[in-house]
């Protein structure tokens, strides 16, 4: 097992990443101690794991509310049922919820700990690639809204993440390379080598590998880790890592939730910025084919989808939580393992960029 820590000072809390963890009846039982425990999971996680976990927590009085599956149900209904559930069954303030799922569930989940009672314990448990390297670790907890993605939610850090790799043997081949997304960007984003490692590996991730997917999610989440350290509440550095998400969330709006997964419409927002950052001056053109060439060959999309037009897509992308004063604000690439948050480029670039085919 390789334990990581997100430095928080007093919030300061472990990720624990490993095969087979959630066998471990004393790990779980130590980081799951309460007396009450919610945990919240979805159709396609719970038969295949919920007996597992819920076998660790014996002498506990556990409540398990099983939402649907998929984006479309990451809504204030879902955040509702959670909280319905808590209130009903007489949870106190020494309650924890567990979010056993993907980024879904641990989203909703997370959010509804944040409020319940202004905020119980929360243990982060992700059987999703794409919610073992990203979205399970930094606290960032949400609900989308027909307006906006993540846009109601609220920072609210875990307890602890337990990452049981051995989820990922049942992951659907679609959900493992949209999480793979995520792992690109990292490369991206501030680490040159992980991207050029990633690049000469791709084929052992998407065989699934065992320690190509182990030095995969321990990198992503080491990364991750640092960048939260520094800025929890995406004052700065941590914008970084929404790298392609403005375009991407553009995209999932407009498509209607879930029928682009979260990592394709990323690849596609990634491969955007990368356009707009080659036609800004940034990034030469052997870069920009470097980066869609790494995302093809995982099987993700790299272009707007014709049936969403250049004008939907700025409309969208002008409700995101980095805009500012009305300008839409893009992590864009510096370099390849280098990006910055900019506000400051040439609208006619931005235009160009959407109306690509």
């Amino acid at each position: 097992m390789i334990t990581l820590s997100v430095e928080l000072g007093s919030r300061t809390y472990p990720i624990h990443i490993g095969p087979d963890l959630l066998k471990d009846r004393a790990l779980v039982r130590t980081l799951i101690p309460a007396r009450q425990v919610m945990v919240v999971t979805n159709t396609v996680v719970a038969p295949l794991y919920l007996r597992a976990l819920t076998d660790c927590l014996v002498g506990s009085t556990v409540h398990t509310l099983v939402l649907p599956d998929g984006e479309a149900h990451k809504t204030l209904a879902s955040y509702e049922k959670i909280l319905s559930a808590m209130l009903e069954a007489k949870f106190d303030r020494s309650c924890m919820v567990v979010a056993l799922g993907g980024g879904v569930v641990g989203d909703v989940a997370g959010f509804a700990a944040a409020s319940y009672q202004r905020g119980v314990g929360l243990v982060q448990v992700p059987t999703t690639l794409l919610a073992q390297v990203d979205s399970s670790v930094g606290g960032k907890t949400a609900v989308n809204h027909p307006l906006g993605k993540n846009m109601i939610g609220a920072f609210y850090q875990p307890q602890a993440v337990l990452i049981d790799l051995s989820t990922l043997e049942t992951l659907a081949a679609r959900e493992f390379s949209a999480g793979l997304a995520e792992v690109v960007k990292v490369g991206l984003i501030s680490d040159y080598e992980f991207f050029c490692w990633l690049e000469a590996n791709r084929e052992r991730l998407l065989a699934r590998e065992s320690a190509a997917i182990t030095h995969a999610v321990e990198q992503s989440c080491r990364s991750k880790a640092a960048v939260v350290t520094l800025d929890e509440r995406e004052a700065g550095a941590r914008a970084l890592l929404n790298l392609g998400h403005t375009f991407g969330h553009g995209l999932e709006n407009v498509l209607g939730y879930g029928v682009w997964l979260h990592g394709e419409a990323v690849a596609a927002g990634i491969c955007m910025a990368a356009r707009m950052s080659h036609r800004l001056g940034y990034i030469d053109e052997g870069a920009v084919h470097r980066i869609v060439a790494v995302f093809a060959q995982l099987g993700l999309p790299t272009h707007r989808p014709a049936s969403v037009s250049p004008a939907q897509l700025m409309a969208a992308m002008q409700i995101d939580k980095k805009a500012s004063e009305g300008r839409i604000r893009l992590v864009l690439l510096q370099a390849l393992g280098r990006a910055a948050l900019s506000a400051d480029y040439a609208e006619a670039a931005l235009h160009a960029t959407l109306s690509d085919p």
